[in-house]
């Protein structure tokens, strides 16, 4: 029996940023002061009117939302089940979820009087929307980027260059996402007064998965209403890919006290071996990295693992904190979705259906089809949460341009 949510999104988190056990805020004293200071200014500012409204025309008239619900009907019928539809959060202005977050979290930055924000990415995507979000805003943006991602997602490095930001690349560790947000907390340490560490997904310390979740949240409002008009019904199954965990926040958030299942999707990489994967719902256990407390893959000595998805985007270690709590109180399903598997939905749904999705989201796409052929019936909401121009070159020069030339690569 699962928790009764009420009062969501408002009971979560508690005054000291924990939902439940998780969460939190595990960081230096000095920088605790900064983020009190983030804390008070965004529970004060979110709910004036000002902000609500600025924000709103932004997401209208520069974001292009909403953003459209759309019945995939010959990707059901290939299936032969239950009927699949895209949230397509990849007609977002910069073709993911990212910049519904970065808007808000600049606007604030605005509000806060603040000269940098400060930003990770794994994928390029928040990388893009948070440079996006800074040159709407006339501030000044540094992206911190692992070098092997820098490699694979050469079109959004592009990109955020384009749009002037800098981008900091990362050589330590594996190069990926985790240290690229470490090397941005780094950054922010040198600075926290006059720049802004805008964080990309629902981690870090609070108050961010609180204010990303908010910020994402309109993703779940839109689609739950929109269902309903062209359904008559909610769907059976609501699914989404699992990184952090911010689109999949995003997205259920509408559905958190329906009766409906919500499915977080993780990435099960080249196989369940430790460090062949970033599946931390499914086999991490409470630890604590970059300043709060989550399910966590964790080495034989209690260390962050190391991480690896095909997918730049998921591959964190931890994952976010109400994505920790919802696990523990059975309202969140995390299923697995491999390599493989992405591609295929990566392939098909670009055959198929005309759109090509980000590697992240073809992990999503890819339980669907599974899901909707053991179903047989009912209904499926895929949060589509971004489009796959940045995987392009990536996928195509290694993996050839079908699933069969993939598996070659692959097995």
């Amino acid at each position: 029996m699962t928790k009764n949510y009420s009062r969501y999104p408002n009971q979560y988190p508690d005054s000291t940023g924990h939902f439940g056990d998780y969460g939190g805020s595990y960081i230096p004293p000095e920088l605790q002061v900064e983020m009190d200071k983030i804390t008070d200014a965004y529970l004060h500012i979110c709910k004036t009117h000002k902000f609500i409204e600025e924000l709103r025309s932004i997401r209208k008239h520069y974001q292009g939302r909403p953003t459209p619900v759309f019945h995939a009907d010959r990707l059901s019928q290939l299936c032969g089940g239950a009927q699949i539809y895209l949230k397509r959060e990849d007609l977002n202005h910069t073709g993911a979820h990212k910049l519904n977050h970065c808007m808000g979290e600049a606007l604030l930055a605005k509000y806060l009087g603040k000269k940098k924000l400060i930003a990770e990415t794994g994928a390029g995507q928040h990388g893009v929307a948070m440079a996006t979000a800074a040159a709407y805003f006339g501030i000044k943006c540094e992206i911190h980027m692992g070098e092997v991602d820098i490699v694979k997602e050469a079109p959004n490095v592009i990109r955020m260059k384009l749009l002037g930001a800098t981008v900091v690349p990362v050589s330590f560790g594996l190069k990926t996402l985790k240290e690229a947000v470490d090397s941005a907390f780094q950054a922010y340490l040198r600075d926290p007064i006059t720049s802004i560490y805008c964080i990309g997904s629902v981690v870090g310390p609070h108050p961010f998965p609180m204010m990303v979740r908010d910020f994402q949240a309109v993703v779940g409002i839109e689609s739950r209403e929109q269902f309903l008009d062209m359904t008559g019904e909610l769907p059976d199954v609501v699914c989404a890919c699992v990184g952090g965990g911010s689109n999949a926040m995003g997205i259920f958030s509408g559905f958190i006290n329906d009766p409906v299942k919500l499915v977080g999707v993780e990435p099960g990489g080249r196989s369940l071996n430790l460090g062949d994967h970033a599946a931390t719902a499914a086999f991490g256990k409470p630890g604590i990295i970059h300043g709060f407390k989550c399910y966590l893959l964790q080495d034989e000595k209690g260390e962050p693992a190391a991480v690896y998805s095909i997918a730049s985007g998921l591959d964190y270690p931890g994952v976010g904190p109400e994505h920790s709590l919802m696990k523990d109180d059975g309202r969140i399903s995390y299923e697995i979705a491999n390599d493989i598997e992405a591609l295929d939905g990566f392939y098909t749904l670009g055959r198929v259906e005309g759109i090509i999705p980000a590697l992240e989201s073809a992990h999503a796409v890819a339980y669907s089809m599974k899901l909707a052929k053991e179903m047989g019936h009912g209904s499926i909401l895929v949060n589509l949460s971004g489009r796959g121009d940045k995987d392009l070159d990536f996928v195509t020069e290694t993996y050839g341009f079908n699933l069969d030339e993939a598996k070659k690569s692959l097995l």
